[in-house]
Order: C-alpha cells, then sequence, then structure tokens
C-alpha cells in the first residue's frame, strides 16, 4: 500500500532527468554546428586558409580521442551529478575562448577545449539513461535523448545567420557568447534537477558497473567482428563530421546566401531526427546488417548528387545523407552492443571504444574535407572522398557478415 504511490511519482521524475540529458545534449549539438555557418567570416578574420579551418574544427575529436579514457574513469568516480555540470562548464568555456580568438592557433586550442568535456556527455548520457530505464521505456527515451544533438545541429544551422548573427551586430564573435550563455543555462537547469530530492531517489547518484581496466582492451579488440565495428566507426564518423561542418560552405559554393546555406544544411539534420527515432526500430537483428548496407549505399548516392548545381537534385542528396547520417551510428552501436562474446559488464567500456576510434573519423573528415577543397578549388574532390568511404564502408560490411556467419 505504502509503495503504490511512489512508483509513479519516481516514473515521472526520471523523465525530468532525461530533460536535463536531453538539453546537454541539445547544447552539444549547438556547439559543434556553431562555427558551420560562419567558416567564411571566420576564416578571412583569422586569416586561415580551408585547409587550415579543417583542421581548426577537427581539434576537438582530436582531444576527444584523448580523453575518452580519463573521461570513462571520473564518470566512474565521481558520478554524473557533477560530471554533465562539468560538461556544461567546459563547451561553455570552450565557446567563450573562441569568442577571443585572435590567430588560427588560439581558435584551434580553443575548439580543442570542447573535445575535454565531450566524452563527459557521449558515455554519462546513455549511462544515465540505461540506468533510469528499462524495457520499452529505455529504448523510447534513447530515442527521445539522441534526438538532441539533431535538435541543436538544426537550431545552429537554421538560426545562426538569420538570427543570432543579427543579433550580435554581425559580429561571430558574439554569436559565440551568446551560445556560450545557452550552454550554461543548460548547465544551470541541470543542476536544478540534480538537486531535486527525487535525483537521489532514483539512484541516479549511484555509481554503477566495473571500474575501468585496461586488461579488457585485449579482450575486446581479439574479436575480429570488434575491430570490423570499429574501423566502421571511423568511416561513419569520417562522413558525419565533414558533411557536419562543411556542408553551409559546400552549398554557398553553390551560389547560396549565408541564410540560405544555413537553412538547407539543416536538411540533414532534420532529417536525421526523423531517421534515427524510426530507421532503428526497424533494424531488427536478421535484418540489421541488410539496413545497413542499405544506409551506406544512401550515403554513396547522396555524394553524387551533392555534385548538382540543381536544387531539386541538391535537396534529394541532403534528404539521403540526413537519413543515413545519424541511422548508421545507431545501428552500429546496436551491432556492437549484441556482438557474442562482449561480457554484459563491459558494455559499457566497449560503447567507449566505438567513440575513441570513431572520433578518428572525426578528425580526419573535417581536415580532409577542407585539404582537398582547397587542392581542388571547389568541392569536386571532397564529396569524391565521401563516396569512396561510402564504398568502403560496404566492403567492411561485407567482411563483417563473413565473420559472423
Amino acid at each position: 500500500m505504502n509503495t503504490a504511490p511512489v512508483v509513479p511519482e519516481q516514473t515521472r521524475f526520471r523523465w525530468f532527468i532525461l530533460f536535463g540529458v536531453w538539453l546537454i545534449y541539445f547544447s552539444f549539438g549547438v556547439a559543434i554546428a556553431s562555427m558551420a555557418p560562419m567558416i567564411a567570416p571566420i576564416s578571412v578574420d583569422l586569416g586561415a586558409g580551408y585547409t587550415l579551418m579543417g583542421g581548426i574544427l577537427g581539434a576537438w575529436p582530436l582531444a576527444y580521442i584523448v580523453a575518452a579514457i580519463p573521461c570513462g574513469i571520473l564518470l566512474d568516480k565521481f558520478g554524473v551529478r557533477s560530471m554533465l555540470l562539468v560538461a556544461t562548464l567546459i563547451m561553455a568555456a570552450s565557446l567563450f575562448a573562441r569568442s577571443f580568438a585572435d590567430t588560427p592557433m588560439q581558435m584551434m586550442l580553443a575548439v580543442a577545449l570542447f573535445g575535454l568535456g565531450g566524452p563527459l556527455i557521449s558515455v554519462g548520457a546513455p549511462k544515465t539513461i540505461a540506468h533510469l530505464f528499462d524495457g520499452t521505456q529505455r529504448a523510447t527515451a534513447m530515442g527521445i535523448y539522441v534526438t538532441g544533438p539533431y535538435l541543436g545541429g538544426i537550431f545552429a544551422l537554421g538560426l545562426t545567420n538569420s538570427v543570432a548573427l543579427p543579433l550580435a551586430d554581425g559580429d561571430w564573435r558574439g554569436v559565440m557568447l551568446i551560445y556560450a550563455g545557452l550552454v550554461l543555462t543548460a548547465g544551470v537547469i541541470w543542476f536544478a534537477i540534480t538537486c531535486h530530492p527525487e535525483f537521489d531517489k532514483q539512484g541516479s547518484g549511484a555509481e554503477q558497473g566495473k571500474k575501468f581496466n585496461l586488461a579488457a582492451f585485449r579482450d575486446i579488440l581479439h574479436l575480429p567482428e570488434v575491430r570490423l565495428i570499429l574501423a566502421m566507426s571511423i568511416g561513419i564518423f569520417f562522413i558525419n563530421h565533414a558533411l557536419n561542418n562543411w556542408l553551409p560552405e559546400l552549398l554557398r559554393d553553390r551560389g547560396f546566401t549565408p541564410v540560405e546555406a544555413g537553412l538547407w544544411a539543416a536538411i540533414p539534420s532534420a532529417m536525421g531526427v526523423l531517421g534515427v527515432l524510426a530507421i532503428p526500430r526497424l533494424a531488427t537483428p536478421e535484418r540489421r546488417l541488410a539496413i545497413m548496407g542499405g544506409l551506406f549505399c544512401m550515403s554513396f548516392l547522396a555524394s553524387l548528387l551533392l555534385q548538382s548545381n540543381a536544387s531539386a537534385v541538391l535537396a534529394s542528396g541532403l534528404v539521403l545523407q540526413g537519413l543515413a547520417r545519424g541511422s548508421m551510428m545507431t545501428i552500429a552501436i546496436l551491432i556492437l552492443m549484441e556482438t557474442p562474446n562482449i561480457p554484459p559488464e563491459r558494455l559499457g567500456l566497449a560503447g567507449g571504444m566505438f567513440f575513441t576510434s570513431a572520433e578518428i573519423g572525426g578528425v580526419l573528415g573535417p581536415f580532409s574535407f577542407g585539404l582537398l577543397s582547397d587542392l581542388s578549388a571547389g568541392f569536386v574532390l571532397p564529396l569524391m572522398s565521401i563516396s569512396l568511404i561510402s564504398l568502403g564502408l560496404l566492403l567492411v560490411l561485407f567482411q563483417l557478415r563473413k565473420s559472423q556467419a
């Protein structure tokens, strides 16, 4: 009798915690996409060409790789309550530092700072959701929180040139300060949620799972399926990060105004939200690899369509790329989590390894796109690199199917 009213009360508060996690992930997406709509003025102001700008845009994934394992240890030791708050402070500090950067090196360091907090969110968010929800509620909660970075990207791409830049009197540095304030607001809301007594009743402050163990790396990497999935993650993030950062500039090169380029660049993010809510649900274990193959084919076709100057063809490419972009990563993680011989208590470590290897592609994607743009004085070669990576992913998937068989 006494426990009956408590369960729904706890259940309701779980959704407030989910909202706090989603808001931080939304801010994460805003920060990632914040510079993409303003590459032209930023590069002129800093005196940086496309190759150097590609290096700047890829600085945070490089820092992410270095910080992923230490951040996992900190999450185990101090919990998500404090570590997600620290993540918001690091993100805000990165955006704040960008507004004062006067040289390419200063900007690169400011962007790299963001990567030190990224793993706290990538690992801390699913850890929180997995602890609070189970069964169908977990699937629903995962689907909701994964939309955060996509909607944050849509927000930044669609509103930077049309709303934020006018508010900042046309100064990109002011836009960075505006977004820093938005991230801090998300941190304050998270802090308020975690201060509520119900947060501890949910067990959200408790530490779960085994502590970090270097020896476990060898056992997981020994599995051929895992090595193929990690290779796949590099290609997926190469495509995602390259287009996330360079798509607005690619559209400007096609003759779009900055505002139009930002709005059109938001199309893949919008389609990504729809895709990530629908496609992974269809990817049951028996047809998961087939659906992943279809997504890689969509990415390949999109890279060809984006070569066109015709608006209708471009729009088709953006839609296909958006549908593929988010679902590729989500299904790859599902394949990893269901790989035989990975102990359930080591799934967190396996997920951390996935993001660590994936961010190698996160570094190479933006840098290669900028370098190839300089070499070709346009975006033909960069888009061809996306085509080749997509074909390479199909080959890796074929090997994965043989390995599983």
